[in-house]
């Protein structure tokens, strides 16, 4: 099985007309992104919790979580985002795919559209 890589622009909520381009590996089996805390620093972005993760070797370690604009093509969303140290692999995790409004193709590895349902009560006809 291949290895999905996309360049995604990464900014600020509060100022989204400054982005930079990452290139992450695309994880659907993660819950979050992963981006160098130095870049997301950078952009102004700031910590506002800590998350805990398990490693393979059952080690815990400890990352600070952000929240970020990402933006693909003409596709924008905003997701919690992990501040990456040296070492940790950038990823594009479900959080950030969903809100940009795709998925990944698992065979094919190819994104698509996520469809979207909104669940309303129809106006009843006048």
């Amino acid at each position: 099985m291949g290895l999905t890589y996309l360049d995604v622009e990464v900014g600020n909520p509060a100022n989204p007309d400054v982005t930079r381009t990452v290139r992450f590996l695309v994880d659907s089996g993660a819950i979050y992104s992963v981006v160098p805390a130095t870049l997301l620093t950078e952009l102004g972005i700031r910590p506002v919790s800590d998350e805990t993760f398990t490693l393979a070797n059952g080690e815990q370690i400890v990352r600070p979580k952000g929240i970020a604009l990402f933006r693909y093509g003409d596709r924008v969303g905003g997701a919690d985002v992990i501040f990456g140290q040296e070492g940790d692999s950038l990823l594009l995790g479900a959080f950030t795919l969903e809100a940009l409004g795709l998925s990944l193709d698992p065979l094919r590895r190819e994104l698509r559209p996520l469809p979207m349902i909104l669940a309303s009560n129809p106006r009843p006809a006048t």
